[in-house]
């Protein structure tokens, strides 16, 4: 397995290869489906999951996220594919309850003991956050693509979404950022980044329960549109703006020192390119490409202080427009 180079196989890679979101908004702009009553969370303002009332007082979380490697260890790649999968349930204020496996593959390159490590990962993580995988579907692939579809429950009153934020709160990330530079680097070279895997398959368990116990009502994850597309996406759909202070954005390890030595996924540059309008700032491009950065199971964006977690900003009122400072 060692020698294997997986994201050679694949274009793009983790949630650096989604559609952008500038082309993603003009696919989807009117697909709103029927007015079912129950559902509490649904396509209106992308949020990071769906959330529909059932009996005994619950909303049920349904969510799918699946990408190519971006990174060569099948299981390494595996256990990062499941960790973000189930970030999407966390970023709700949700418990995952059970996943089923998602998986695209060209089984006429990469053998199936290759897929096994995959899955392997992908079950170990959901073993770390205490439920089970129980199925799944797969499809021959010309790449290799990995993912789940997960289901969480939670109490409609506890629920974090995008387009509760308020004007005048700490805006709280819970995990550092760079992650894409770090991968970007990697498939270049080879070099793995342990700090960037670490990061990438830590769950976002703790974080969400501790955002719930203070009573954060709005958070997401920062995924494939970069701290500053999904900043800008939860200040456009709550009516706000946001002022973010750079020096207190944390970095991985070693993610600076990549992007000096030009290891940019073109997936970032298209991020800042769509959110450039809406920003305010004088800090250099480059600086504005690591705010943009394409992440991979990245942490938590909560609106609100959650205690033992860097504060990066404050919301502001105002249009949504992000002052960087």
């Amino acid at each position: 397995m060692t020698d294997i180079k997986l994201t050679s196989f694949a274009a793009g890679g983790g949630c650096a290869c989604k559609i952008p979101p500038g082309e993603l908004e003009s696919a989807v702009a009117g697909l709103v489906g029927t007015a079912d009553p129950n559902v509490l969370v649904g396509l209106d303002d992308g949020d990071d999951a769906a959330a529909v009332r059932i009996p005994n007082g619950l909303a049920v979380i349904s969510t799918a996220d699946f990408f190519t490697p971006m990174i060569n260890d099948p299981y390494d790649w595996g256990r990062v594919a499941a960790a973000n999968a189930l970030s999407d349930v966390y970023a709700m204020g949700g418990t995952p309850i059970t996943a089923i496996n998602l998986v695209g593959w060209p089984r006429e390159k990469l053998g199936l003991d290759v897929l096994r490590e995959v899955l392997r990962g992908g079950m170990d993580v959901a073993s770390e956050a205490g439920i089970s995988i129980t199925g799944g579907h797969s499809i021959t692939a010309p790449e290799p693509t990995y993912g789940l579809a997960a289901t969480g429950i939670v109490h409609p009153d506890k629920i974090m979404r995008n387009d509760a934020a308020e004007a005048g709160l700490p805006i709280t990330l819970t995990k550092p950022i760079g992650v894409g530079i770090l991968n970007n680097k990697h498939k270049a070279t080879g070099e793995v980044s342990q700090a960037a895997v670490d990061s990438m398959t830590t769950l976002n368990r703790d974080a969400a329960a501790a955002a719930v116990a203070a009573g954060v009502r709005a958070a997401t994850d920062v995924t494939g549109f970069g701290l500053l597309g999904h900043l800008y996406k939860m200040c456009r759909a709550s009516g706000i703006g946001a002022e973010l202070d750079f020096s207190a954005v944390p970095a991985v390890d070693g993610a600076m020192e990549a992007l000096a030595e030009g290891f940019i996924p073109g997936g970032s540059r298209r991020n800042l390119d769509w959110v450039r309008p809406h920003l305010d700032s004088d800090l250099s491009e480059e600086d504005l490409v690591f705010l943009a950065d394409a992440q991979t199971s990245g942490g938590l964006l909560v609106i609100g202080e959650v205690p033992g977690y860097p504060v990066i900003g404050r919301t502001v009122t105002g249009e949504a427009r992000i002052t960087i400072r």
